[in-house]
């Protein structure tokens, strides 16, 4: 699908925005104090695949951790600051490569500037982050709630008070824990605003449910042609996160390394234990890089014929299991052997 194109916008060594690709972004949810703890999930993060990452710095001492914690990373971090216009300053002087921040949240306007011109002094992006629970009183008393046109709105004037200042390097996100509000919020804004939007549904849940109310908030503005970078919001280990998030690009054809992964929901001719295999399969090969379609098929008919486009796949017998290259079996392995034997040919593609 066609992408919107939206202006580019440069975050250490990553660009947003323009027609570079939809990045993958996660936060850390360590103390931003606690450099090692902080570092060690940033690389865990980068491990899964995470493109760009944000931490919460809450106060001067979090500003100050940011100094050391650019030394022990390789992917840009964001600072996530609220109100405070010298924590900004702080993580600006300390490395960091963008801030979460909302100019119309740090006071006078002699401060947005002095962030403003720090920030132009080292090529640093802003993103400015609306939600349904940062609506402003006169906003909320115009539209009666958070409405996707009150965010909008929001972030509009978010966006004017640096454009004032003639700052434009800027990345928006109006983000919501309701899909609808979500989707039509981003929709608006796209079609008002030239700055690379940042997509992401708040507060989405656990990982079984905030998976599925970011993937359709999410896949719904991509197949759109809506989004230049994505955080996945679980309730979790952050690197669930990147896992969803990469899960979502993929399918949408903006990542093209890692398998394609498919498998049957399984029905009465299954007589092997394929939900075992199938999640034992997925899991040997989550770090896989390579570029190739793996399929786990419950039985012969659904198996070679169904899965033909697939370039490795096993289909299940009684006991044992059929391994299948483009729909041509190539091999029939015992049901104990079956995994291990598929992997094997995987690592040999």
């Amino acid at each position: 699908m066609d992408r919107k194109k939206t202006r580019k916008v440069q975050v250490g060594n990553i660009y947003v925005g323009g027609d570079y690709r939809v990045s993958v972004q996660s936060m850390t949810n360590t103390d931003t104090r606690d450099v090692k703890s902080t570092i060690n999930q940033i690389k865990a993060l980068q491990n899964a695949g995470c493109d760009i990452v944000r931490c919460a710095v809450l106060d001067m001492e979090a500003a100050e951790a940011i100094k050391e914690i650019t030394k022990g990373i390789e992917i840009p971090l964001v600072a996530d600051i609220h109100f405070d216009y010298r924590l900004a300053l702080e993580a600006i002087k300390n490395g960091v490569s963008a801030l979460r921040i909302n100019p119309g949240n740090i006071g006078s306007k002699d401060r947005v500037e002095t962030v403003a011109k720090a920030c132009m002094e080292k090529n640093i992006p802003i993103r400015i982050g609306v939600n349904s629970g940062s609506l402003s009183k006169d906003i909320l008393k115009k539209y009666g709630k958070a409405t996707p046109e009150a965010l909008v709105e929001s972030a509009t004037r978010h966006v004017e008070i640096l454009e004032d200042l003639s700052f434009r390097n800027i990345v928006v996100s109006i983000k919501s824990s309701n899909v609808n509000t979500m989707i039509d919020s981003y929709r608006l804004a796209s079609a008002k605003m030239e700055y690379p939007l940042h997509l992401g549904v708040t507060e989405a849940g656990t990982i079984w449910r905030g998976t599925i109310k970011s993937s359709i908030g999410i896949g719904t503005l991509l197949s759109e042609g809506i989004g230049d970078t994505i955080r996945v919001s679980l309730t979790g280990d952050p690197v669930e996160e990147i896992k969803v998030g990469k899960e979502i690009l993929k399918n949408f054809g903006y990542v093209k390394n890692g398998i394609e992964f498919i498998s049957c929901p399984t029905c009465g001719r299954t007589q092997i234990d394929l939900i075992r295999i199938a999640n034992e399969v997925e899991d040997k090969l989550a770090n896989c890089q390579k570029n190739i379609k793996v399929a786990v098929m419950g039985c012969v008919v659904n198996g070679p014929g169904e899965a033909r486009d697939a370039d490795i796949g096993i289909a299940g017998g009684k006991g044992e299991g059929l391994i299948f290259r483009k729909g041509e079996v190539i091999k029939k392995v015992k049901e104990e052997n079956l995994v291990e034997e598929l992997i094997n040919i995987i690592d040999t593609l």
